[in-house]
C-alpha cells in the first residue's frame, strides 16, 4: 500500500471517516489510503493540526486592590489554550471576588478584571503577564481604577525613578540584628562590596532586571540608593498608560521574585520615619511632550514652571502618601509646601538638567517631589492636566 502523506494523527482521522462512510452505505473510495489522498488539502486536515498546535497557557491576571492609600497588587492565574503566545484582544474578561479585595460588599461581590496589556512571564513555561483594569459588573469602571480616565499622550514620555528598601525580619537589609544602625550614609549610594550592599541584594535587583527584559519591560538601569538596604530601578515609556503599566508590571516582578528570598519589599517613603538622618524614598519622574522636545523655548518653559506652581497642591494630592514625612526640605527634597526649580539641583521641586538648557530649553525634566508609593498613573496624568493648561 502506498504510504499516505498525511501525519499519523490525520491518518487515523481519515481511516475512521472511511469507514463511517462505508458503513453507510457511501462508496468514496476504494480504501482509506485513496480517500486521504483525495481530502489532504481540505479543511479536515486543518483542523486536526489546529487541534494539534494548541498549547496551554498560564495566564496571570495582575491589577490594583481597593485599599487606601495605597493599592496592593494581587493576581491570580487563567488556563487557557492558544495556538501561539496570546494577543491582548485575545485574552477574555474575567471576574473575581472584590470583597476580599476591598472592592465590594459580600452581597454584590463581582467585579470584572479586563486585560489592557500583556507580556510574556520569563519565569513560567508558557506564561503570561496580564495587566487588568478594574470594571463593575455593568462594564463600567471601578471607583479603583485609576487608569481608565487618565490623561493620555502617546507623544509624551515618561521615565519613573522607582526607589525602595529591601526588608528582612522587620528592618532593611544591612542593618543590624539585634536593632540600631549601619554606620551613616555616604558610601551606600552606587556602593561596592560587601559592607556596603550585602550578599544578596545585588542578586536580587540584577535577576529582576534579566525578569523585566525578557517580559518587554523598557528597564533602564539600577543602582544601590544613598540608604542601606535601599536600591533604585528606572522604567521608560511613551504614553502615560504604557509607561504606568511598565512601572506596575516591573513592581509586581520584583515583589514576587523576592518571596524566594524570605525579603519584602518596603514601597513606603520614609519607611526609617522622619527624624532620623536617613534618606526617604521617591519616584522621581522625568517627562517631556513633543513640543518639549521639539519646540520648547525659555518663555515656554517659564509658563510650564508657572503652572506648575500653580497646581503644585493638586500634585501634591497624588504624588504618593505621607509625602510630608519625605520632603521637609532636607535630604535632597523641596518643602512639600513649596515649589522651585533649579538647574542640576536635586533639592528643588523640578530638577532642569544641563542639557535642557544647552538645547535651547528643549528636552525632559524631573519631577523630583513623586514618592515611591504613587500610583504611576495618577502622577503622569496629573503632569499632563497642566501641561495641557500652558498655551504653546
Amino acid at each position: 500500500m502506498q504510504k499516505s502523506p498525511l501525519s499519523g494523527a490525520v491518518w487515523d482521522e481519515c481511516s475512521s471517516l472511511a469507514v463511517l462512510l462505508a458503513t453507510n452505505g457511501i462508496r468514496a473510495a476504494e480504501s482509506a489510503d485513496a480517500f486521504a489522498l483525495v481530502i489532504q488539502h481540505t479543511h479536515i486536515e486543518q483542523h486536526i493540526s489546529h487541534q494539534r498546535n494548541m498549547a496551554k497557557y498560564k495566564l496571570e491576571y495582575i491589577w490594583l486592590d481597593g485599599y487606601q492609600p495605597v493599592p496592593n497588587l494581587r493576581s491570580k492565574t487563567l488556563v487557557k489554550e492558544f495556538n501561539s503566545f496570546p494577543k491582548l484582544e485575545e485574552l477574555p474578561n474575567w471576574g473575581f471576588d472584590g470583597s476580599s479585595t476591598r472592592q465590594a460588599e459580600g452581597h454584590s461581590s463581582d467585579c470584572v478584571l479586563k486585560p489592557v496589556a500583556v507580556y510574556p512571564d520569563p519565569t513560567r513555561r508558557n506564561g503570561v503577564l496580564v495587566m487588568s483594569e478594574v470594571l463593575m459588573p455593568d462594564g463600567k469602571p471601578h471607583p479603583s481604577n485609576s487608569r481608565a480616565t487618565i490623561h493620555d499622550d502617546p507623544d509624551a514620555w515618561f521615565g519613573f525613578e522607582q526607589e525602595y528598601f529591601l526588608y528582612q525580619d522587620g528592618a532593611p537589609l544591612g542593618f543590624p540584628k539585634a536593632g540600631g544602625f549601619p554606620p551613616p550614609q555616604g558610601e551606600y549610594y552606587t556602593g561596592v562590596g560587601y559592607k556596603n550592599v550585602g550578599n544578596i541584594a545585588r542578586e536580587i535587583v540584577e535577576a529582576h532586571l534579566d525578569l523585566c527584559h525578557d517580559a518587554g519591560i523598557n528597564h533602564e538601569g539600577i543602582n544601590a540608593e544613598v540608604a542601606k538596604g535601599q536600591w533604585e530601578f528606572q522604567v521608560f515609556g511613551k504614553g502615560s498608560r504604557t509607561a504606568a503599566d511598565q512601572v506596575w508590571v516591573a513592581r509586581y516582578l520584583l515583589v514576587r521574585l523576592c518571596e524566594k528570598y524570605c525579603v519584602d519589599v518596603n514601597f513606603h517613603c520614609k519607611p526609617l520615619g522622619k527624624d532620623v538622618d536617613w534618606n526617604g524614598s521617591g519616584m522621581h519622574s522625568n517627562f517631556s511632550t513633543k513640543h518639549m522636545r521639539e519646540v520648547g523655548g525659555k518663555d515656554y518653559f517659564e509658563r510650564l514652571m508657572a503652572a506648575f506652581d500653580k497646581y503644585k497642591n493638586e500634585h501634591i494630592a497624588v504624588y504618593g502618601p505621607d509625602n510630608h514625612l519625605r520632603l521637609t526640605g532636607l535630604h535632597e527634597t523641596q518643602s512639600i509646601d513649596k515649589f522651585n526649580y533649579g538647574i542640576a539641583n536635586r533639592g528643588a521641586s523640578v530638577r532642569v538638567p544641563h542639557s535642557f538648557v544647552n538645547n535651547g530649553y528643549k528636552g525632559y525634566l524631573e519631577d523630583r517631589r513623586p514618592n515611591s508609593q504613587g500610583d504611576p498613573y495618577k502622577i503622569a496624568s496629573r503632569i499632563l492636566q497642566t501641561i495641557a493648561t500652558v498655551p504653546k
